[in-house]
């Protein structure tokens, strides 16, 4: 099983964006701060799971476990769906990715308890 926690970040909104990747996988820690260029927070946020999701497809786990603070992401999975047209094409890559998995479960969790991949995304923003 791997276990994710992933967050994306702005510095302004649009503004310089990273994301942050926290794995473990069998005790194993895996960490990446991806800078992304200008972006909105919404869009590194989807950026940030989708690039996740990506390295895990690769790794082929029988489990996926991905938690993040952003509703907004976590909620589009669970729908399958998303209101605002600009994030469309990203979503249906992130399905794309989790359709490709055995089994996948999200979960949304508050900031206080996605520090780690927080610290990363900040990180990344210094990056670009």
């Amino acid at each position: 099983m791997i276990e994710l926690n992933i967050d994306g970040a702005s510095a302004g909104n649009p503004g310089p964006s990273g994301a942050g990747i926290f794995i473990k996988e069998n005790g194993k820690i895996t960490t990446f701060s991806l800078p992304l260029g200008t972006m909105d927070n919404h869009s590194a946020e989807f950026t940030a799971c989708l690039k996740a999701l990506e390295y895990c497809t690769g790794e082929k786990p029988d489990i996926v476990w991905l938690r993040s603070d952003s509703q907004a992401v976590i909620h589009a999975i669970e729908k399958r769906f998303v209101r605002h047209s600009e994030y469309k094409p990203i979503l249906a890559a992130i399905l794309e990715e989790i359709d490709k998995l055995d089994l996948f479960f999200c979960k949304w969790i508050p900031s206080k308890e996605n520090k780690a991949a927080d610290e990363l995304a900040r990180k990344a923003i210094h990056l670009n």
